[in-house]
């Protein structure tokens, strides 16, 4: 069977998820639209849902939460909490809805975050994470896998992170993407933690070496395939966040830099008709086209007309009379902008 280039085998033929290029969860960005989108730029790059609490599962509308469009794999759920058993259970329906893997949160740093008792502050609590991962991991066949800063706070720099990743390893988790900043649980705010405390990616380097076993992908900066390909060298996966969905194009560019597949070059403008039959068919489920719209401002970044494409959407999508012929009102604004060979 030959199988597809998100799919890898190991050398006792275990088929598991090619993680080589990932796009991070993002929470009010990465939801359904936002990855049918990125999925229409590269088949292979792996999609992460916004991060969803055991409680919204459990006891919320889970359909919700859970439902997604199939075209999306692969595709893993991000979970967040610290009670083995809720944490199990909301494996199970993760792997009933048809998730590839389930992600568990040890990055967010955000004082919500914290008085749920999950996120980055669970980095002081490597056995508790343990004990969520091998519960897991005995209810459900797909991946457990967890996304973790590499320390908080006055945590010594390797000795702390080492720690974390060797105690959750020996519970089974076998792949740890790693933002590579620490994690200020007191003094600073969410968007200063992902921007003032350093980038330490020797430290994870340095992990890579330690667990040679492991699967280690990077986060956290990397804002071109360029600097991509140079962490690859080092570690087995990257992870970008902001960067594809300010300038989603990128990712029409992963199957082939990154999985070394052999594609035909994309067209933006084809990329844009195939979503608006999207747009269309959301459009009779009730969706406002708002919901849809808001994550593809970025699809002509970069070229002749891209801010009059934006500032038209922006302006008019919000309206409740709003369907397919703005966008491609939008798109006309680019063309008139830039010339035919685009």
């Amino acid at each position: 069977m030959k199988l597809p280039y998100f799919f890898i085998t190991d050398k006792d033929n275990v088929i598991s998820l090619n993680r080589r290029f990932t796009v991070a969860p993002m929470l009010d960005w990465t939801d359904t639209h936002c990855r049918y989108f990125h999925r229409l730029l590269s088949k292979h790059a792996v999609l992460y849902t916004e991060m969803v609490t055991t409680g919204a599962l459990l006891h919320g509308q889970t359909e919700r939460y859970l439902n997604f469009n199939p075209a999306e794999h692969p595709l893993a759920l991000q979970l967040g909490g610290s009670e083995p058993e809720d944490m199990a259970k909301c494996a199970v329906l993760a792997a009933d809805f048809g998730y590839d893997e389930v992600n568990i949160n040890v990055g967010c740093p955000s004082e919500r975050v914290q008085k749920g008792a999950f996120g980055a502050c669970l980095m002081a609590e490597p056995q508790l994470i343990a004990d969520c991962v091998a519960t897991m991991q005995a209810k459900v066949s797909i991946p457990v896998t967890v996304k973790n800063r590499i320390g908080i706070d006055d945590q010594e720099d390797y000795a702390g992170l080492h720690k974390f990743v060797s105690t959750v390893a020996e519970a089974g988790c076998k792949t740890f993407i790693i933002h590579a900043r620490k994690a200020w649980l007191k003094g600073l705010s969410p968007k200063e933690n992902r921007e003032i405390p350093p980038l330490r990616y020797e430290l994870v380097y340095q992990l890579k070496q330690a667990f040679p076993q492991l699967e280690i992908i990077i986060n956290g900066g990397i804002n071109s395939l360029d600097a991509a390909q140079t962490h690859l060298q080092y570690v087995d996966g990257v992870m970008l966040g902001r960067e594809p969905y300010h300038n989603p194009w990128i990712l029409a560019q992963v199957d082939n830099a990154i999985y070394g597949e052999p594609v035909s070059p994309l067209d933006r403008y084809a990329v844009l008709e195939q979503l608006l039959i999207y747009i269309e068919e959301q459009q009779r489920q009730g969706v406002r086209v708002s919901h849809i719209g808001r994550h593809i401002l970025g699809l002509f970044q970069g070229l002749p007309g891209a801010k009059q494409w934006r500032r038209h959407l922006s302006e008019q999508m919000h309206r409740p009379d709003a369907g397919v012929n703005l966008f491609k009102a939008a798109a006309k604004k680019v063309l008139d902008a830039s010339p035919p060979s685009l």
